[in-house]
């Protein structure tokens, strides 16, 4: 990973134009490649970025990032004030906790259970941003990818919403419909899921494990 905290301006010309003013800033290039600029703030969401598949070309002052659609991300430096490297080596990946992890187990060896037709494809489906937890098929053959978590909050909806991006990538897979997966789902979750085309599923743990407390509710 390469870090760099720099006074710059940021300009974006894609589907829109953007502009950042100079200040200075956080930039991130990761080992895949992709490219985020962040403030001292706002948590983890950074101000502009270009996710992989992208190509970053550098020249002193300047940086130019480009993606296939033609978008392009361009980093006008003004001063540096630190440019470090640093090999973060393999990511492990995520450790669920026990209830979440459980409840994978469930619905893969039921999937049913979140949709009628459903079958299993793969566990822990991977993407170049990471596994979502199921992949299926539906009865018509259709593609179709399951987060699953405990609570069901907005970051979990994004989480999916960026997984089904990667995945309409594939030909084999296109178009890839998304369903999330919780005991209690956020009305705020909800929402967003409903603007993302995501339908949400919230499930009940004890029914699952075999006892008759509850029942499964679709929005």
């Amino acid at each position: 990973m390469r870090l760099v905290i720099a006074r710059c301006t940021v300009d974006y010309a894609g589907r829109l134009a953007a502009h950042l003013p100079a200040a200075t800033r956080l930039i991130m290039v990761k080992a895949d490649g992709s490219v985020s600029v962040h403030s001292d703030g706002k948590a983890y969401k950074p101000l502009n970025w270009m996710n992989v598949p992208c190509d970053l070309r550098t020249s002193p002052g300047e940086w130019v990032v480009t993606n296939p659609k033609g978008e392009t991300l361009t980093i006008t430096i003004e001063e540096v004030h630190l440019d470090i490297e640093h090999e973060m080596g393999q990511e492990p990946g995520l450790q669920k906790d026990g209830v979440e992890a459980h409840l994978q187990e469930l619905l893969a060896a039921r999937p049913e259970a979140v949709a009628d037709g459903l079958k299993l494809v793969r566990r822990e489906y991977p993407t170049d941003i990471g596994p979502v937890d199921l992949l299926c098929r539906d009865a018509n053959g259709g593609a179709v990818a399951i987060e699953i978590k405990r609570r069901g909050e907005i970051d979990g909806v994004e989480q999916l919403a960026r997984y089904l991006e990667r995945l309409d990538l594939d030909g084999r897979l296109r178009p890839v419909r998304g369903i999330f997966v919780a005991q209690q789902i956020k009305p705020q979750a909800q929402v967003l899921a409903m603007a993302r085309g995501i339908k949400c599923v919230e499930v009940d743990y004890d029914q699952l494990r075999g006892e008759d407390t509850g029942r499964l509710t679709l929005f």
